[in-house]
């Protein structure tokens, strides 16, 4: 295990973290654990129970013969792949209702930690270098002004074809990161050993190599 690394990569919304996550995990041969298809498996596991996510018991009974893990960027659930089967509208909502659950949270927590353990990983969210991997070799907190981040967000949803305005989800952006940085549990913020990077102005390619270098050093 002397070669292990783990890679936290946090940061507000729409900072770029799950690209380039993706990016220095494909590049370095390892697995990119998203922390976001977790809670939609958790959704997805729910849904086809039948279960109620408000029903606590329900829920961490499920929860205790449940298996979330990744390989070659596959997601697998309970020994199953089930990468296309978590991408709907419906798996998603359900997904949200589960995260705000505690005991999903804490179940998720122990199988990235688990997983950090016993392989090299890049993992990225709001809490991974302060909180699920406090230990981790490198440490990153990506940013970007919350305009460019809005515009980037705008970018995409044209790109899909989806009709957006940009004042809007600038103003959403905004009100994302003041959810995450205030809430109760493990809030947004860098972790003291973390190497911030605005990617302000700065390209995909140019953010992967900044981070690359800071590894290799």
């Amino acid at each position: 295990m002397e070669n292990r690394i783990r890679i936290a990569i946090d940061g507000p919304s729409g900072a770029g973290k799950s690209t380039i996550a993706k990016a220095i995990a494909k590049q370095l041969g390892i697995d990119y654990i998203d922390t976001g298809a977790m809670y939609r498996a958790v959704g997805y596991k729910v849904k086809n129970c039948g279960i109620d996510p408000e029903d606590t018991e329900a829920m961490r009974a499920m929860l205790q013969e449940t298996e979330i893990d990744f390989s070659e960027g596959n997601i697998i659930l309970d020994g199953q792949l089930i990468n296309d089967k978590i991408r709907t509208e419906e798996i998603s909502k359900m997904a949200s209702r589960c995260s705000s659950r505690p005991e999903v949270r804490e179940k998720l927590v122990q199988l990235q930690r688990s997983m950090g353990q016993r392989k090299s990983i890049v993992m990225d969210g709001r809490d991974i270098g302060n909180n699920v991997l406090p230990d981790a070799e490198y440490k990153f907190f990506m940013t970007a002004s919350a305009e460019e981040r809005a515009q980037r967000r705008y970018d995409e949803l044209i790109e899909k074809g989806e009709t957006a305005e940009y004042e809007q989800v600038l103003e959403d952006i905004k009100k994302r990161d003041h959810s995450d940085m205030t809430r109760e549990l493990n809030p947004l913020r860098k972790a003291e050993d973390a190497v911030e990077v605005d990617t302000t102005g700065m390209s995909i390619e140019e953010v992967i190599a900044y981070i690359r270098k800071e590894i290799q050093q």
